[in-house]
This record gives C-alpha cells, structure tokens and sequence, in this order.
C-alpha cells in the first residue's frame, strides 16, 4: 500500500527582491499582490507550510490611495495595554504621521496569523519616500497595477 506523500520544496530556493510603488495605487489591491509575492503563491513551489516567497520593497508609501470616504472615516487603532490605552486615529492623520504603517498593517491582515506569518512579515520593507537603502540586493522593479483601465 502507497502512501502520498507530502511535496517539499527544495532547500536552496531562490530568493529575488521586488520593489513596488504605491504611488496612485489602492492599499487593499496593492496589500494582497504584496502578500501573494511574500507567501510564494505565485511560484509553482508554492507549499503552504513552508516559506516559498520572496522579499518585498514598498516605496513612496506616502501616495497610496483608498476610495470614497475611507480618509476620514476608517480608523487604525492600538491599544497600549494599560486601562483606557486605546488610541484611534483615521486613515488621513495616520497617513500625515506614518504612512508606512498603513500598508503594513493591511499586509499583516492577510498573511497567516501564526509563526510563519510573522516570519514572513519581516520579509517586508516599506519606505515613505522614492528611496531605499536595499540597492545592494540588485531588486527587481515590479508593476502592479490596481486601478482598473488605468494602463490605457
């Protein structure tokens, strides 16, 4: 009797850095392409109990975009976890004060909340400006585009 065994990917994966920017994108679309290319899925070695993905570089954090009147209606909020430690601020003060937050934490929502999820997060770099001191890894320029007909 066979038994199916489990595919593991090779060890000496390839690892490749991608720089993205969220100038005039939407955060949630950008967020879940960030998150595919963390996580591995889009490489046929995807297995979902091991780290497949690659590194991811963000720049110009500053300029993403949310629709309607999600500025000054969706909260962040933190807790410093003391008795009335709750902080609640909106979307446009946090993006004023520090915007790489807001796509980290919509990156953080969509991986998995375990050890591999927060292992896969440290493969995330975001920067609020146009510049990043990760040259030295030689990343490659990656183009997403999250605004529908917006490539005419």
């Amino acid at each position: 009797m066979t038994q199916t065994k489990t595919y593991l990917p090779p060890q000496d994966i390839e690892r490749e850095w991608y720089v993205i920017d969220a100038a005039e994108q939407r955060l949630g679309r950008l967020a879940t392409e960030i998150a595919t290319i963390l996580r591995g899925k889009n490489k046929p070695q995807f297995t979902p109990h091991m780290d497949t993905g690659d590194f991811v570089i963000v720049i110009n954090a500053e300029k993403v975009l949310v629709t309607g009147k999600k500025p000054s209606q969706k909260l962040y909020r933190r807790h410093s976890g003391r008795p009335g430690g709750m902080k609640t601020e909106t979307f446009a003060h946090l993006q004023g004060r520090l915007p790489e937050r807001i796509i980290e934490h919509a990156v953080k929502g969509m991986l998995p909340k375990n050890k591999m999820g927060r292992h896969l997060f440290t493969k995330l770099n975001v920067y609020a400006g146009p510049t990043h001191p990760h040259a030295a890894q030689k990343p490659k320029e990656l183009k997403i585009n999250t605004i529908p007909g917006a490539n005419k």
